[in-house]
């Protein structure tokens, strides 16, 4: 059975940030052309919340040293001023070995580990595709592009963080936890 992939943007919340938040962007640069476009308009959608975004910018030379990246940034920023949510961009093109497969696996289980570890979202965009049709329509064209689907994902996760943090102490009431996490007797 085979299942279509969605043609469709995540559509822009209504609701506006709240705080100011840190993003950063870890854009692999191998595949240039396909890498540069996601970057740009990822780096365009995320103009829309300029006044409270802080943006960063790391390039690195392939998707293999994006994880790499990302997790240096989450663990090496002092106290307090580290990313509130990561972006991470890069564009796989199989060939006619199983590497791509392999570099694509390894770097997804590494972003969802670094995320799920440090309970920051990781934005995943490295990209495994199979020409270059599929990455001009998901890096240049405008109806797939993931470089906007990754900012409005950031953007939407910041959001979800916001109002978790505000209800935080009712959730886990209703949880059967004491504010500070501890189980209720």
């Amino acid at each position: 059975m085979y299942i279509a992939m969605s043609t469709e943007l995540p559509s822009l919340g209504n609701e506006r940030l709240r705080n100011t938040a840190r993003i950063t962007i870890v854009a692999a640069t191998y595949n240039e052309k396909y890498t540069t476009a996601l970057l740009d308009n990822c780096l365009a959608e995320l103009k829309e919340y300029e006044e409270l975004l802080t943006v960063n910018v790391v390039r690195v030379p392939g998707a293999f040293e994006v994880p790499m990246m990302v997790k240096r940034a989450i663990a090496t920023a002092p106290e307090g001023r580290g990313p509130d949510a990561v972006i991470a961009l890069g564009v796989i093109l199989r060939g006619s070995t199983a590497h791509a497969d392999l570099i694509g696996d390894a770097i997804t289980r590494q972003l969802l580990s670094i995320s799920c570890d440090a309970l920051i979202p990781v934005i995943h965009e490295v990209l495994l595709l199979d020409n270059e049709q599929q990455a001009f329509a998901r890096c240049i064209a405008s109806a797939l592009n993931r470089g906007r689907e990754a900012a409005r994902a950031a953007v939407e996760m910041l959001r979800v963080l916001e109002t978790e943090h505000a209800l935080g102490s009712i959730n886990k009431r209703t949880a059967g936890l004491d504010p500070h996490g501890s189980l209720l007797s």
